[in-house]
């Protein structure tokens, strides 16, 4: 029997009830990756790994994308615990702001962009 680690069944209410309460700032994040239109990549958004749930996940490339609200500046040490124990999963982690994706949503977009292009040419290499 194979246990996996992504979007386990016991997470699925949290998931779905951090779907229905989107920020604004992942809410212009998601209209801007669903549907690939991020160079064909399938971004899935509060999808979960291990006991974590992401913002955003691409399976294809194995990049999460996190963004980050006022409660983050109380939680600076889970966070880096966190996004640690993502990474030792070989999973690319990008994490933003709020402020970031309100005031410099271009250059988000391009860190993005830049990101899934080096992990796609990694993977083809």
């Amino acid at each position: 029997m194979t246990t996996t680690i992504f979007n386990k069944t016991i997470m699925k209410g949290r998931r779905r009830e951090l779907r229905k309460k989107q920020t604004p700032q992942e809410k212009r994040l998601w209209d801007f990756v669903r549907g690939r239109q991020l160079g064909g990549a399938k971004f899935r958004r509060q999808y979960s790994v291990g006991g974590f749930v992401l913002d955003f996940y691409c399976p294809e490339l194995r990049l999460a994308v996190e963004i980050d609200g006022p409660i983050h500046c109380f939680r600076k040490r889970y966070d880096r615990y966190r996004q640690s124990a993502i990474e030792g999963m070989r999973i690319g982690f990008l994490r933003f702001t709020n402020t970031e994706i309100e005031c410099d949503f271009g250059l988000v977009t391009e860190k993005i962009k830049s990101e899934a292009e080096r992990l796609r040419s990694t993977r083809n290499t």
